[in-house]
């Protein structure tokens, strides 16, 4: 491995298999939800982190680093400690995804998940692809992927961003269980590559949320770019390490 981060010698400590509980189950595998899932995992959680694109795990969507601040001791800053600012976004992706894949106690897992039913202490989540996986707590950092609507000039996708699929299931059932999701909308700017583009999502409304807490899901959290207001690399990885205090204290 590239640097002193990775457990070089250790086990996982599980070998899931069907039916297998995790500690923690995080949807989405942006820079939040890995954020959450290092840390967890590094602090003795059994942590199962889904993304609908692990080619796409914590990627920066950017070119390079070039004026890129993470907070000290978060994943990302460890990855990017060492590099020329000039280094390319994908350069980095890489890094961070071979350093998540070295860490005890992450399943990364390739799928979509659909739905979620909290069940005594657990909560199932149903997938695209058929298997139900589960976990004692779930968290949702699906971004802008809530009912996402992608426009590029004339032209309407339903995707979160370029490429990859909205999770219109997962918002449907949220709306199923009571929660109230209202209207949200951001831009991003032309990058190397890509064309600039607005996309709609869905996020929780005023009242739906207790910190990171839904309401009405009492074993379900919300982190990242879904939760209302304007997010940052920097806000967004401050708080996965807020969420992660919060759920090992719960546990401790």
């Amino acid at each position: 491995m590239f640097g002193p981060l990775s457990e070089k010698g250790l086990s996982v400590r599980s070998r899931p298999q069907p039916g297998h509980l995790y500690d923690v189950a995080v949807v989405g595998a942006g820079l939040a939800g890995t954020e959450l899932a290092w840390r967890l995992a590094r602090a003795g959680q059994d942590v199962l982190l889904v993304s609908q694109a692990l080619d796409h795990l914590g990627n920066l969507y950017q070119p390079t680093l070039d004026g890129v601040t993470f907070p000290p001791a978060s994943l990302p800053a460890a990855v990017a400690a060492g590099m020329a600012p000039d280094t390319d976004g994908w350069t980095f992706h890489r890094r961070l995804k071979a350093e998540v894949e070295a860490t005890s106690g992450i399943h990364l897992l390739q799928s979509t998940v659909t739905a979620l039913d909290e069940e005594d202490a657990e909560v199932v989540l149903s997938t695209w692809e058929g298997p139900k996986l589960r976990a004692g707590t779930v968290v949702l950092a699906v971004g802008a992927f809530l009912k996402g609507r992608l426009l590029i000039g004339d032209t309407m996708e339903e995707a979160g961003r370029l490429s990859e699929v909205a999770y219109d299931f997962l918002a449907d059932d949220l709306i199923a269980s009571g929660v109230w999701l209202v209207g949200a909308e951001q831009s991003a700017p032309a990058v190397e590559g890509a064309p600039a583009y607005d996309v709609r999502f869905l996020t929780p409304a005023p009242g739906e949320l207790d910190g990171f807490r839904i309401n009405r899901l009492g074993r379900v959290r919300m982190l990242g770019r879904c939760l209302p207001g304007e997010h940052t690399y920097a806000s967004v990885l401050e708080d996965a390490a807020r969420l992660a205090d919060d759920l090992l204290g719960e546990r401790a």
